[in-house]
């Protein structure tokens, strides 16, 4: 009688671990969720040259909400100080390079589960010219730890390419 309890304890512990594990996948919409730090952004640009407009460690956050917000700022890592410590007294040189160096968006986003596709409603930005935008991405890469995604119609340097990689917050 004991091996029966033994064989029907283990039974129950091996369906068990198989139920947990047997949990369906999530959508890229569920796996978005969260908040992600900016680690790269490459142009490229029609001519075939590449160029990181936020320089090589650039600094930024993508945080995507459940219930379908997002909000995105990329900052170059070297961004001038401006001298008087006052944002709104930097020099022309100044006010330049911060504007080059920076993007801040937000608003909505869908996930086209099946075309593997990110679309930002933008409602609004730093550059003003994307405010009302849709704006539609290749999602090339996502797991638990790392988000890509290639956007065909990046706002800079012509038409040209912008592909993002994004790194989990922890």
């Amino acid at each position: 009688m004991p091996a029966i309890r033994l064989l029907a304890v283990m039974l129950a512990l091996g369906l068990g671990a198989n139920a947990a594990t047997a949990q369906p996948a999530k959508t890229l919409r569920e796996q978005l969720v969260g908040t992600w730090t900016f680690v790269i952004a490459e142009i490229t640009g029609a001519d075939g040259r590449k160029t990181l407009p936020f320089g090589d460690k650039p600094k930024g956050m993508l945080i995507f909400t459940a219930d379908g917000h997002f909000s995105q700022v990329h900052v170059a890592g070297d961004l001038p100080k401006i001298a008087s410590s006052n944002r709104l007294a930097g020099t022309a040189e100044d006010n330049k390079a911060i504007v080059h160096g920076s993007l801040a968006l937000f608003g909505t986003y869908t996930v086209d589960e099946d075309k593997k596709a990110l679309t930002f409603q933008i409602e609004a930005s730093t550059f003003p010219n994307l405010q009302g935008v849709a704006q539609t991405r290749t999602i090339d890469l996502l797991t638990a730890d790392e988000f890509r995604n290639t956007n065909p119609a990046a706002s800079r340097d012509g038409p040209a390419v912008a592909m993002n990689i994004y790194r989990r917050a922890k």
